[in-house]
């Protein structure tokens, strides 16, 4: 079983990484948190990872933290709730967020990610209150604004096309994309791009 990955970022095209490790690439995905953190294609990274193997292949899933890794494992114990979805609901939130959402029960929050309904939200909360304990840091804050204009090439439209992935509508993914490039982020990586267009998207 695969534990942890060591080498350069062969590709990078959220949520699915390749990593070369001992001469052989290995395809992981992993969820926003962890891929706006990343360096850049080229560069040695090392991730801890889950490995989920079923009938008809062997599936990696790549985390930096320990605490992102933990709440993955978590979620995929809630009843409903696959590894896509778990992905997602980590790219929607932070680790220290998604503690303070179980523990508030703050639904309407959770309900914002896609794929996430109030009834799945609630199965969340009532599952995993009494079994996750605070991860390290504080909640992720949220600024920025979003805009109405499509989006430009480059990082802008893998930013769109990686929310769209996530489930989030096309023109909701523009716009938001669009927001923060417009606002002062028109020199942004697809990472950053990514990180304050979710963040705004949950205001």
């Amino acid at each position: 079983m695969i534990g942890r990955l060591r080498g350069p970022i062969l590709e990078k095209e959220p949520p699915t990484l390749i990593v070369e490790a001992g001469g052989v690439g290995y395809t992981v995905d992993a969820p926003l948190s962890t891929i706006y953190h990343l360096p850049a294609v080229g560069e040695q990274v090392s991730l801890r990872i889950h490995t989920v193997v079923r009938e008809d292949a062997i599936q990696l899933y790549g985390f930096l933290t320990a605490d992102e890794q933990r709440l993955f494992v978590a979620l995929l114990r809630v009843t409903g709730v696959g590894a896509k979805l778990a992905l997602q609901v980590l790219s929607g939130l932070p680790p220290a967020e998604l503690w303070r959402c179980v523990q508030e029960g703050d639904l309407k929050r959770m309900s914002a990610i896609p794929g996430i309904g109030k009834k799945t939200a609630q199965r969340l909360v009532m599952e995993l209150r009494d079994t996750l304990s605070a991860p390290a840091g504080a909640p992720a804050g949220a600024d920025g604004a979003a805009g109405s204009a499509a989006p430009a090439g480059g990082p802008r439209r893998e930013a769109v096309a990686a929310l769209q992935e996530l489930g989030y509508p096309a023109d909701k993914a523009e716009q938001a994309v669009t927001g923060v490039a417009e606002g002062g982020g028109e020199d942004l990586t697809v990472e950053e791009l990514l990180k304050r267009s979710l963040q705004n998207m949950a205001k």
